[in-house]
């Protein structure tokens, strides 16, 4: 006999975090309804609509027909999500998320320090920028970028004709480098009734804009207090529901927000084998109001597979290799997959970060 299904939940977004949500719902009796195209990485798990999410009218009906309605990606226009009463996180929390100029300015009123930014609008303004905040700086497009995309590294003031023209015009913010000594990211989760957890702070490595490793825990009990500080001012100023993933750049004592993700988040896959809850199951517990489960974890190292997946006989002759497969064609720069390995496993980690910078 079949388990009765507890609660419908959709997602906008058919990719490999709705992918693993959708998992993750299985687990909880939860169907996930995933709007998306067939071949999509959801689509091995669960069923999917096809859904124009330009559509206000469109999106309307797929949020009446579940529970909850919740999305993979920030890069949905607000003018869409506008007035969808069951909608987890919020438009106004997306809405700041998806434009870096919106999102600095909001981190800054709620106490959170940034790099030292400024609006980016045309190539008087990026001279101007250069002349307050000076190089080396980096131009970003306010919307659309991510793992190193919609931005440029001005090395000196003289390059700014050229970083504007590269841009093609877009909106954009100058910010000022940060002298940092490490990257990390806090994953918190408030649910529906107000409830809190946090996760342990992760340090993650980056290259060419690309995570590439996340370490957890990051263990520094004074910078844990304070990133949950900073969380826990972001979700009651947003009236936020649901997983929210905050990076830092460590600068001593200081974290320095570099930007906000109102979803689950790559630098939180470890917790899919290294906590008790999962950040996936969290955040379908939070938006259905239930109790939150534990974030207790064990120490745990993340590899993104990034290009195309080892071969599955490889991974296989290691036990201690948790695999995940999207399903994605093999590309140049794109995440196809992660691997999660118990930290105490060191020559292992070693091995497989060797195998898949190769």
């Amino acid at each position: 006999m079949s388990t009765p299904i507890k609660a419908r939940v959709g997602v906008l977004g058919a990719g490999q975090l709705a992918l693993m949500l959708a998992e993750a719902g299985h687990q909880l009796n939860i169907e996930v309804i995933c709007s998306g195209r067939p071949g999509d990485c959801a689509s091995r798990v669960a069923p999917l609509v096809e859904l124009d999410l330009e559509d206000p009218q469109a999106v309307q009906t797929f949020s009446s027909k579940v529970d909850v309605l919740t999305l993979e990606s920030e890069n949905v226009e607000t003018t869409v999500l506008d007035g969808l009463a069951n909608l987890a996180p919020n438009s106004r929390s997306v809405k700041i998320a998806q434009d870096r100029l919106f999102e600095k300015d909001f981190l800054r009123f709620q106490g959170v320090q940034t790099a030292p930014y400024a609006e980016v609008s045309s190539l008087r303004d990026l001279h101007h920028a250069l002349e307050l905040i000076g190089a080396p700086s980096i131009l970003k497009t306010r919307r659309l970028g991510y793992d190193g995309r919609g931005q440029v590294r001005l090395t000196h003031i003289d390059e700014a004709a050229s970083a504007w023209a590269h841009m093609g015009g877009a909106p954009c913010i100058l910010e000022g480098m940060v002298p940092f000594e490490r990257e990390v990211s806090l994953i918190a989760v408030r649910s529906a009734k107000g409830e809190l957890a946090f996760y342990p702070l992760v340090e993650n490595e980056h290259r060419a804009g690309i995570l590439r490793v996340s370490h957890a825990p990051f263990v520094d009990q004074q910078l844990q207090t304070l990133a949950e500080k900073h969380l826990r001012a972001v979700l009651l100023a947003l009236d936020y529901v649901g997983v929210l993933t905050v990076e830092f750049f460590v600068v001593s004592d200081k974290l320095i927000a570099n930007e906000m993700a109102p979803r689950v988040h790559n630098s939180g896959h470890w917790t899919i084998e290294g906590a008790e809850t999962s950040q996936f199951a969290n955040h379908l517990r939070a938006i259905l109001g239930w109790p939150l489960g534990s974030t207790a974890s064990q120490p745990t190292v993340m590899l993104n597979c990034i290009g195309s997946m080892p071969a599955e006989a490889d991974t296989a002759s290691f036990p201690a290799i948790h695999r995940h497969d999207y399903g994605k064609a093999p590309r140049t720069g794109r995440k196809v997959g992660h691997l999660t390995i118990p930290a105490s496993e060191t020559e292992l980690i070693e091995e497989w970060r060797r195998r898949l910078e190769d």
